[in-house]
């Protein structure tokens, strides 16, 4: 099982960024994807989750209208977009699958830097 990851990214605020989570090894459709982020000097933050079989997404209130989860399951693929991005987005990303209630396979992390 792998989940690899887009490549860092660097934004300025009040733009928008896309991540993306190749997954391979597994049937893609069969575990949900968590999006999962962490700041500088910060602990583990959950975004939420999508159901790569129905598209269904949960994602957590604090991202809200700002946070966009879709998935290509053509490639295995998943994405995270986050918009309006401020200083405070800036943070390592990472997709979970989650397996028998808990993230058993991570992805390598994406750096996200807003800054002007």
């Amino acid at each position: 099982v792998q989940l690899v990851q887009s490549g860092a990214e660097l934004r300025n605020p009040g733009a928008s960024v896309k991540v993306s989570c190749k997954a391979s090894g597994y049937t893609f459709t069969n575990y949900y994807i968590d999006w999962v982020r962490q700041a500088p000097g910060q602990g583990l933050e959950w975004m939420g989750r999508i159901d790569p079989e129905h598209g269904e997404t949960n994602y957590a209130q604090k991202f809200q209208g700002r946070v966009t989860f879709t998935r290509d399951t053509s490639t295995s693929t998943a994405y995270v977009e986050l918009s309006s991005l401020r200083s405070e987005d800036t943070a390592v990303y990472y997709c979970a699958r989650m397996g028998a209630g808990l993230n058993d396979y991570w992805g390598q992390g994406t750096q996200v830097t807003v800054s002007s």
